[in-house]
């Protein structure tokens, strides 16, 4: 698998508007003065005149947004997550959220994988902000296949949706035949002494931190978990039941995340053991992607030694 194709999300994002945009004329998309970083600029080269460059005003392009949706037009609304989840909350909540308009939030950049832009545009906070939305729709697709497909998917739900993409180029693992379905997650290993439940570019990490445990004789079970909400708890209890113990992995806070939202479920309907990786309450900082990743412990070396600690 060490050879496999990377590529980043932020790219299988852009590319796949571009590829709707040609049999969806509803679909209008819209930036923040960031179209080269989120990769809309490919739509905006294919479909200029369904493309809107609303300048660095994030809040304003939410309102924006909701106001086409109800004309009939399904916007992506895309920035950094930074400012598509943090600085135009308010707007996302009230202008979007509360009458359940038909609105994409296209966010990339998430996540310490941001690298050399640092702490202020490391959003790992994104995902406990927008399930906190009532009837959000939140997705981290894990590499390109699943992400285009993610868009796809996004359009076809009536109502809200919030989409994370990363800056880093990530293997692609999955193959071309894959069928993404919103709200299930996808066993990718099976295993009988752990479960690593995993978002985004987690998901190929922790594959590869079973390999290494396999090695060591520890079966781990790898859950891909792409919709975070609504989060499909039967595969993570019937996971849990086999295996006793859970771990999950996600590129955010240790807060309100993936971790959060499987601890919510097992707490109330099965009780087990969690250990939750990921960014330890704590900002990022400046410095390459591959060498953060590693540093704040999300590489797969990292994530198989953590889970042989749990498990003995």
């Amino acid at each position: 698998m060490a050879d496999l194709k990377k590529i980043a999300t932020r790219e299988s994002y852009g590319e796949a508007l571009a590829e709707l945009g040609n049999t969806h004329k509803d679909i209008v998309v819209l930036d923040a003065d960031l179209a080269g970083a989120t990769k809309t600029s490919t739509f905006k080269k294919a479909h200029p005149d369904r493309f809107i460059d609303c300048g660095i005003a994030e809040g304003n392009m939410m309102g924006v947004a909701a106001g086409l949706s109800t004309c009939g037009k399904v916007p992506f609304a895309s920035s950094f997550a930074m400012f598509a989840a943090g600085r135009a909350y308010e707007q996302v909540r009230n202008s979007i959220g509360y009458p359940h308009l038909n609105v994409k939030i296209g966010a990339t950049h998430a996540g310490i994988s941001v690298g050399e832009d640092g702490a202020t545009h490391q959003c790992n906070e994104d995902i406990a902000l927008m399930r906190t939305i009532p009837g959000m729709t939140v997705i981290c697709p894990a590499d390109d296949i699943e992400a285009r497909a993610a868009v796809k998917a996004a359009y076809e739900l009536d109502g809200p949706c919030y989409l994370r993409f990363g800056r880093l180029a990530v293997p692609v693992f999955n193959n071309e035949d894959y069928k993404f379905e919103l709200g299930k997650g996808v066993l990718l290993r099976e295993g009988k002494d752990v479960t690593i439940v995993a978002t985004g570019l987690c998901v190929y990490e922790s594959l590869e931190a079973a390999k290494a445990l396999e090695a060591k004789g520890i079966s781990a079970e790898v859950i891909n978990i792409h919709t975070i909400k609504p989060l499909d708890e039967e595969i993570i209890i019937n996971s849990a039941k086999k295996t006793g113990k859970v771990v999950t992995c996600e590129e955010h806070s240790v807060i309100g995340g993936l971790g959060s939202a499987v601890c919510d479920c097992l707490s109330e309907k099965l009780p087990t053991r969690v250990l939750k990786i990921g960014v330890n309450d704590t900002f990022g900082e400046s410095g390459p992607a591959v060498e953060l990743i590693k540093k704040y412990g999300l590489d797969s070396e990292s994530i198989a030694s953590k889970v042989e600690k749990f498990v003995k």
